[in-house]
């Protein structure tokens, strides 16, 4: 693994402490910058192909994208799933069964706008009731980021909020300025990786740089999750061969003799429009 962290020693509680905290933790300098060019360029690759492709690659606001991938399509897949720290993260928050459910990028491009305050999906009564949290979302720059290149931006906390008097994804614009208020810029580096609950307000902001900022997604379930039917992730027979049993155990995927068309069911209509600010 062309890591540049061999760390095994992550502390749980830190990591608890964080993500029940905050809502979002990293580890900086994970991968090598090397490495990392290789995601970029996978990345590149992938989206020209999407762009060929029906529904291949989703608006998420103006100049913005989100992408499904194949995991095989991905040089350092089984880098990013066997890290020490992500594979941490995973046992320490989701339990020892937790299942890898979601590959894919995003890309806001030069002139992509400020997302709306929301949350990836509505919150499940596992965390709204019983206080826990059943899904995580990494995150891998490829690039450095700046405040001009549209930075992530999260409301710390707020994975509790219960939206039960709205839309279960877009709060209330009444409630904007209790999350500007919280609001955190996230500024990663090429070779850091963050874990966050998707249940955390947040929302990108605009990119007024002449760069675009590719981010890989990685999205990962306790076995109670239900974040798989959003999502096909598939890898091929000859791949799956490949993958060592400590990737296999935890990977919800369907094994086919050839990779298929992703038909993407992780639609976010509202962030199509995308804010002006």
């Amino acid at each position: 693994m062309d890591t540049a962290s061999p760390r095994t020693d992550y502390d749980v509680a830190a990591i608890m402490g964080g993500l029940y905290g905050d809502g979002i933790i990293a580890c900086k300098g994970a991968f090598s910058p090397e490495w990392v060019g290789r995601l970029k360029q996978d990345i590149e690759g992938l989206f020209a192909e999407a762009r060929r492709s029906p529904r291949g690659a989703l608006e998420r606001g103006p100049n913005r994208f989100y992408v499904e991938v194949h995991p095989e399509r991905l040089s350092g897949f089984v880098d990013i799933v066997s890290h020490p720290w992500v594979v941490a993260v995973c046992a320490a928050v989701l339990g020892p069964d937790y299942k890898i459910v979601e590959a894919g990028f995003d890309i806001p491009f030069p002139g992509a706008m400020h997302q709306p305050w929301h949350r990836d999906f509505p919150a499940p009564p596992e965390t709204l009731v019983g206080r826990r949290l059943n899904s995580l979302a990494f995150n891998i720059t490829t690039v450095d980021v700046t405040e001009e290149i549209g930075p992530f931006e999260i409301a710390p906390g707020t994975q509790w909020d219960d939206l039960a008097d709205g839309d279960p994804m877009f709060p209330d614009k009444s409630h904007y300025a209790r999350y500007e208020a919280r609001a955190q810029r996230k500024l990663p580096k090429v070779g850091d990786i963050s874990a966050r609950s998707a249940l955390a307000i947040h929302r990108g902001t605009a990119n007024r740089s002449s760069q675009s900022r590719p981010v890989f997604v990685l999205g990962v379930d306790a076995p109670d999750g239900r974040n798989a039917d959003k999502h096909d992730l598939q890898v091929t027979q000859a791949y799956w061969d490949t993958l060592p049993e400590a990737v296999r155990c935890h990977l919800r995927c369907r094994i086919v003799p050839e990779l298929e068309n992703i038909e993407q069911a992780h639609t976010i209509e509202g962030l199509r429009m995308g804010v002006t600010m």
